[in-house]
């Protein structure tokens, strides 16, 4: 089987916005930090899972990337898990460099829009 077709079992679980695309959210395996959020389709999901290289579906550009294939910043993916709605895939990854196209290492370092309340001593 080809790697950029999806197994059909998989394919039947999930659900795809107007556009054909779902949530990829990628987690920092020794860490457990958020690093980033991007969009997949069925053949990013495909790559991704035959080739363990975190790839994912453009918007903009309308192309497929591969994380780290021109930056060096790569995600090696041990874990691939789907959300109970089948709309939203976690990447469980070894992030090498960078996440966020910002250049910091994840994508959501920027505002805090509500922290945790601080207890007392």
């Amino acid at each position: 089987m080809s790697s950029d077709i999806l197994n059909p079992a998989i394919a039947a679980r999930l659900t795809r916005n107007d556009d054909g695309l779902f949530a990829a959210v990628v987690q920092e395996r020794a860490t457990g930090a958020v690093l980033m959020m991007a969009w997949m389709d069925d053949e990013a999901l495909a790559r991704t899972l035959a080739t363990r290289k975190a790839t994912y579906y453009s918007r903009s550009r309308q192309q497929y990337w591969v994380k780290g294939e021109t930056s060096g910043h790569t995600q090696y993916v041990h874990e691939v898990r789907l959300d109970c709605d089948g709309d939203t895939v976690l990447l469980v990854v070894d992030q090498v460099g960078a996440a966020c196209h910002t250049g910091t290492h994840t994508c959501f370092d920027t505002d805090v829009l509500l922290e945790a309340p601080q207890i007392a001593e």
